[in-house]
């Protein structure tokens, strides 16, 4: 198995005419896109759908608004990290932001998700053309460490979602921890630069990922926000969710 990364947004307009037909992308964007979607999967939720723009998200909900599915269609998603608000629509407060913990079973379970953030869903509707699209996430990484080693692609591409166009450290982390359980380290054919550089760097933080992570950009931000402080060491737990989420054709992330 090749095994490549990409570091930050700036690459992801390349991947549209890149062959992913026996590619495997796993998509992190740790602080918090896809580690807030895989705890709603855990909670219950039927389904996230990650559009990139807040119009997408507005208009698939006026699509169904005259469906019996209206009332189970929740809007959920950030700019710049805060939650979408009525200016920023046009007259639509979002049901949800980007805290995972705002996800909790009386919320989400049942309920389809819109959910449109800054980097993480534009990273994964980029990687939708491949063979198969994870949302990775501390949280459930063993389980999508096993889902990827079952399926036995041709090319591991882990993808960092980023801030703004740049990297993010906590997602370098998350991609090298992916690498460390993925690579059995037969060798050194097939592995790029990149992922070299996300795994060292992982093995050098492993054993404080916490302090590690806090020292990002995305998790000082998150840290001087009192409601929101609480979501870098809720990120940060490992396996405690046993299963791979899964973008399937339709689009849709559901529990794999």
């Amino acid at each position: 198995m090749k095994i490549e990364t990409i570091l930050s947004p700036a690459e992801l307009p390349a991947l549209a005419r890149r062959d992913l037909r026996q590619t495997a992308c796993v998509v992190f964007d740790i602080l918090r896109a896809t580690s807030t979607f895989v705890t709603a999967l855990h909670h219950g939720a039927k389904e996230i759908i990650p559009v990139s723009e807040i119009s997408e998200a507005l208009a698939f909900k006026k699509s169904k608004v005259q469906s019996p599915k209206s009332k189970v269609i929740l809007l959920a998603g950030e700019r710049d990290g805060v939650k979408i608000r009525a200016a920023q629509t046009g007259g639509v407060d979002f049901d949800l932001g980007n805290s995972p913990r705002e996800f909790t079973r009386e919320r989400v379970s049942g309920k389809t998700i819109v959910a449109t953030t800054t980097n993480g869903t534009r990273a994964l509707r980029a990687c939708a053309h491949a063979k198969l699209v994870l949302a990775g996430s501390f949280l459930n990484l063993r389980a999508t460490a096993e889902f990827v080693r079952r399926a036995n692609p041709e090319t591991l591409l882990m993808v960092c979602s980023g801030t703004f166009e740049q990297v993010s450290y906590e997602d370098v982390l998350g991609a090298g921890a992916l690498c460390d359980l993925v690579w059995n380290g037969s060798g050194m054919s097939g592995i790029s630069d990149s992922t070299l550089l996300v795994r060292q760097i992982f093995q050098l933080a492993q054993n404080n990922l916490l302090a590690a992570a806090s020292q990002s950009r995305n998790a000082r931000r998150l840290l001087a926000i009192p409601e929101l402080k609480d979501d870098v060491a809720f990120c940060l737990q490992r396996d405690v969710f046993d299963f791979a989420a899964v973008l399937n054709s339709e689009g849709k992330i559901v529990i794999a």
